[in-house]
């Protein structure tokens, strides 16, 4: 019994472009269990993501309606409505969750460090 245990970890996505995201993690032996248990899990933890509009009320909601912020241990994250056509300006991770959440235009801003 002595030794290491190889476990996979899944980190899974979902949304609609609609505003619907949801995210699943999952631990497991193998790494198609994991994926499979993180899929189930993404579209069990769906939420509703609100949106809104930079300046004038035209056409489907760009961005997101006030400046939001959260936290979680000493990482602060930070959303910040922008300009129709600005584009998600993010890192990749948080670009990724934004789109698939319907988020067409907004700034972020984070600090804190993740390191273990």
């Amino acid at each position: 019994r002595a030794g290491q245990r190889t476990r996979f970890k899944a980190f899974v996505a979902i949304g609609d472009s609609d505003g619907h995201v949801g995210l699943g993690v999952k631990c497991a032996k193998e790494v198609a269990t994991a994926i499979r248990g993180a899929i189930i899990l993404a579209k069990l933890s769906v939420i509703p993501v609100r949106r809104g509009y930079w300046g004038a009320a035209l056409g489907e909601p760009h961005t997101v309606p006030s400046k939001v912020s959260g936290k979680v241990s000493s990482v602060m994250c930070r959303l910040i409505p922008a300009p129709r056509g600005t584009g998600i300006v993010a890192a990749p991770a948080s670009k990724r969750l934004l789109q698939l959440a319907g988020v067409e235009d907004c700034y972020t801003q984070s600090k804190g460090s993740t390191a273990a």
